[in-house]
């Protein structure tokens, strides 16, 4: 979608992932000032969906020609965990601004490498974390910190799915950097430190290993007098929710991560003087990313999920890992 204030940011995407064709592919269709203007894949049927959705779509077959094409302005990197930080830091190396899905890296020592590559390079480079364009967000840690729930004491967080029917999935092989924890736990691990502010003074797992990929774990974590708890799994049947329990009151966050799909988005405050809810029907959190994104690009807008957000919550990880005496 162009806007009047500027030309349309033309994006290109890199791999024609499942994720890129039912969300984000759309997500830069219908976002205002911008244009999905090209796509790279090493098999060009799995471009037709691409097509449909924007025609006139150009399909190239070499990764290296879109981050060379001066007709693309940024790039949207879908591929495996163990390739975002190579093509990130290609994309940055050819003067493209990258929007690359999480996990961006594998460690905390890899984000000291992008955040280097971005600064010398004077582009933005982000990790594709959502939930903080989403307007319920925002108003959680409006809540928490306007004294909502009294004194925050706890938060628990839960995000399971099923995939032990899909042995080749991507998810499932350490290979390509699979597991629960980098797939999922990123959302409960950066919500809590989004709506807190603060890093985890410790970190605890429980984690079930399954062919060198963790399938469950149970993390607990320290932010001073505020713990946390999250549930992670990937051989659990679909589930996601947020709480923040207070000494006066708890929130929880109904459709925390995939708003809309999970179910609606919606909060709801219990406190002594009743309950109160809150919804954000109408909330695109895809869509608000890539506007997000071209704000930045374009107008210089401070951009809500910088690289140094997102190391956070890679230290969280690595710190899960470590106490479980696995990847990282």
């Amino acid at each position: 979608m162009t806007s009047s204030a500027h030309p349309p940011i033309r994006w290109g995407v890199l791999g024609a992932s499942k994720f890129a064709r039912e969300q984000m592919a759309p997500a830069i269709h219908d976002a205002e000032g911008a244009v999905l203007a090209a796509i790279a894949t090493s098999d060009p049927a799995k471009a037709a969906p691409f097509e449909t959705l924007a025609p006139g779509l150009r399909v190239l077959t070499d990764y290296d020609k879109l981050l060379a094409d001066p007709e693309i302005d940024a790039v949207y990197l879908p591929l495996p965990n163990h390739l975002h930080v190579e093509w990130t830091l290609k994309a940055l190396a050819a003067g493209k601004p990258v929007l690359t899905e999480k996990p961006i890296a594998l460690t905390e020592a890899e984000f000291d490498e992008l955040i280097a590559a971005r600064d010398r390079a004077g582009l933005l480079a982000a990790e594709a974390y959502m939930i903080v364009h989403h307007p319920q967000w925002a108003k959680v840690r409006e809540l928490v910190s306007d004294g909502a729930v009294g004194t925050l004491r706890h938060v628990a967080g839960v995000f399971t799915y099923n995939n032990a029917a899909s042995p080749g999935n991507i998810r499932n092989r350490p290979e390509t950097a699979g597991g629960g924890i980098r797939d999922i736990g990123v959302y409960p691990f950066g919500a809590t430190r989004f709506v807190l502010g603060a890093e985890p003074e410790s970190v605890r797992a429980d984690i079930t290993w399954e062919n060198g990929v963790d399938t469950i774990a149970h993390v607990h974590a320290a932010f001073g007098e505020v713990t946390m708890a999250a549930l992670i799994s990937m051989r659990m049947h679909l589930r996601q929710e947020m709480v923040f329990h207070g000494d006066s009151g708890w929130l929880a966050v109904e459709a925390p991560f995939n708003a809309g799909g999970y179910g609606e988005a919606a909060l709801r405050l219990v406190t002594a003087d009743g309950e109160r809810r809150f919804r954000f029907q109408e909330a695109r959190q895809y869509v608000n990313q890539v506007e997000a994104f071209g704000r930045s690009i374009r107008e210089g807008a401070e951009y809500p999920c910088p690289l140094e957000l997102s190391r956070g919550t890679q230290r969280m990880i690595d710190m899960a890992f470590a106490s479980a005496g696995g990847p990282g």
